[in-house]
Formats: structure tokens, C-alpha cells, sequence
């Protein structure tokens, strides 16, 4: 499975990867923890370390613990790659405080679910995996994902046929071994989490910033870098009445006739408030560059402030 860049302006066809620092430990403790489990045996690591409803008073910790506990090679691999795919580009958006509290929550989300409808003990990563996936699919809907490699799927289309499916299992006579509820808990607690604006303002980029796709946290937002040197610099062609330019020396020379002073004052002011709108555009280039370069835990609370208000003002614009 792999995911490239639907629309156009996310530049080239395939998203750029790279692991994130809770990614990485995340990657690493349920190997770890897997590891354990294939030496000391899967009846006493269940035991101490799943989250049964049962126990939830004398083993308080599972409702943690289960998260990094699997049945199998193959649960294992799935909720590995679900998390080396999609856990990336949200880390990279939002930070690495705001990414693990977001993955955990999710998780505690089908701890909850699963208590409330079920008393069977579960275990694996895959109801916080649940949760990051929906959250991808919100930020980036029109991205493709590539199951295995090859059939490319939108990833609002695959998370919302993920989800459906595991809600017709959850209320069906299904008794495959997988906990639905589980998976169903970690979507619906991702979702209330992106609605519930608990998620820091600088989180949710503006439109322009946000269609370009996972991998685009570093780019332009809302322009690119050479967008200044396209516009046409200067006085109008005419103005109101017939007007001549002479294309001699080096600076342009008109002459306006009727009518020209006004829209003169007119073209005057306008680039005169474009002014401060640059100067501030390009703050948030630097903003950008600086969370591409060194992430965006490095920003400080200015620059974060900065980032809030400019995504404000593009969400009224």
C-alpha cells in the first residue's frame, strides 16, 4: 500500500515519505512488544496486558497496554503499515504532542466502545489506527491510496468502505475474532476529535494549503514562490479614455487622457494596501520553510499566532 498525489498542484505523482519520531517509537514498541509475546507466550502477555471489561479494575493499564499487543504476524503488519503510511503526514501537520495525544485518544475510543457493547478482551492497534486513517482521509480526501501497490482508491472512498464494513460486522452475526467494535470506537473518537476544534487552529490549514496533499506542509500557502513576477507591473494599458505608452528608456512613460488621474489614484492605492498583505505572505513562506526544515514542534509561539491569524483571514476571504 502506498499513496500518491491526486490533484495536480501537489506537485510530483508520488508523496514523499518520511518517519516521523513517534511514528518511529510506535513502529518500534509493538515490534518489540511482538517479539516478547512470540518468547514468553501469548496466554500470559494477554493476560497482564489486553484490556478485558472484566478486569478493567485490577488490569487498569490495558486500556493502554492493549494498543501494542497483537494476535499475529499478519494483525501486526496491517496496523504497522496503516501507521507507517498515514501517521507521517498528520505528525508532520499538527506536531508530535498533538499526533501521539490524537493516536491515544483514539485508541481509548474503542476501549470505550468495546466496554459499553461487548465483554470480550481485545487487543492490537487497530482502533487508533482507525482513528488516524479518518483523520488523513478528512485532511486529504482526493489523495490516492494504492492497495497493494496497484489499484488506486481515494482515500475518502476507502475509509468510508473500512468503516461500514466494520459496522455491518459490529451489528451482524459475524464471529470472525475481530473486534469491530474496537475499530468502529477509534473512527467515531478521530472524528469527534478533528469536529471538536480541540485540535490546535494552526492544525487545519487553509484550503490552499490544504487540497496540495500529504508532504505539502513545507510548500506555499496559497501561492508559490514566484507568483509576484507573473502579475503586470505598473500603469494600466488604457484608462477610461485612448492612452499611448512609450516603450523608450528605461522606465514607462504614459500619457493619459481623459479620465486617467482618477484611475491612476485608483491603481495607486491598490498596490499601496498589496503592501502589507506581501510583507506578511511572506513571513508565512518562511513559517513554511521553517516547519519543512526542522518541523513543526520548532515554531515559536509567534510564529504559530502568525500562522492562526492567516488561516483565519483565508477561511473569510
Amino acid at each position: 500500500m502506498r499513496y500518491g498525489q491526486h490533484a495536480p498542484a501537489f506537485g510530483n505523482a508520488s508523496a514523499r515519505l518520511n518517519v516521523t519520531p513517534w511514528v518511529k517509537r510506535l513502529l518500534i514498541a509493538n515490534a518489540v512488544v511482538f517479539l516478547i509475546t512470540l518468547a514468553v507466550g501469548r496466554d500470559p502477555v494477554f493476560d497482564l496486558f489486553a484490556f478485558s471489561p472484566g478486569g478493567i479494575w485490577s488490569r487498569p493499564w490495558g486500556i493502554l497496554t492493549y494498543m501494542f499487543v497483537h494476535a499475529g504476524f499478519w494483525h501486526l503488519l496491517m496496523n504497522l503499515l496503516f501507521i507507517f503510511f498515514f501517521g507521517p503526514p498528520l505528525e508532520s501537520r499538527w506536531g508530535s504532542t498533538v499526533f501521539i495525544k490524537f493516536y491515544l485518544i483514539c485508541g481509548l475510543g474503542g476501549v470505550l466502545l468495546s466496554f459499553a457493547f461487548s465483554d470480550s478482551a481485545i487487543v492490537g492497534a487497530s482502533a487508533a489506527c482507525y482513528g488516524i486513517m479518518l483523520a488523513f482521509a478528512m485532511i486529504w480526501p482526493t489523495t490516492n491510496i494504492y492497495i497493494w501497490g496497484i489499484l488506486p482508491v481515494r482515500a475518502k472512498w476507502l475509509v468510508i468502505f473500512l468503516v461500514a464494513v466494520s459496522f455491518a460486522s459490529a451489528i451482524g452475526p459475524a464471529r470472525d475474532g475481530v473486534a469491530h467494535l474496537a475499530h468502529l470506537g477509534g473512527a467515531v473518537a478521530g472524528f469527534l476529535m478533528m469536529k471538536s476544534g480541540l485540535l490546535p487552529s494552526y492544525a487545519a490549514a487553509p484550503a490552499a494549503a490544504r487540497d496540495r496533499g500529504p508532504g505539502a506542509t513545507g510548500t506555499r500557502m496559497g501561492r508559490g514562490r514566484g507568483a509576484g513576477k507573473s502579475r503586470t507591473r505598473g500603469w494600466p494599458r488604457t484608462a477610461r479614455g485612448t492612452g499611448s505608452r512609450s516603450r523608450r528608456g528605461p522606465r514607462r512613460r504614459w500619457s493619459v487622457q481623459s479620465g486617467g488621474a482618477s484611475a491612476a489614484r485608483k491603481e495607486s492605492a491598490r498596490r499601496h494596501a498589496e503592501g502589507p498583505r506581501k510583507a506578511e505572505l511572506d513571513k508565512v513562506d518562511a513559517v513554511l520553510d521553517k516547519i519543512s526544515s526542522r518541523g513543526i514542534d520548532s515554531l515559536t509561539a509567534e510564529e504559530r499566532d502568525l500562522l492562526d491569524r492567516v488561516s483565519r483571514q483565508t477561511r473569510t476571504n
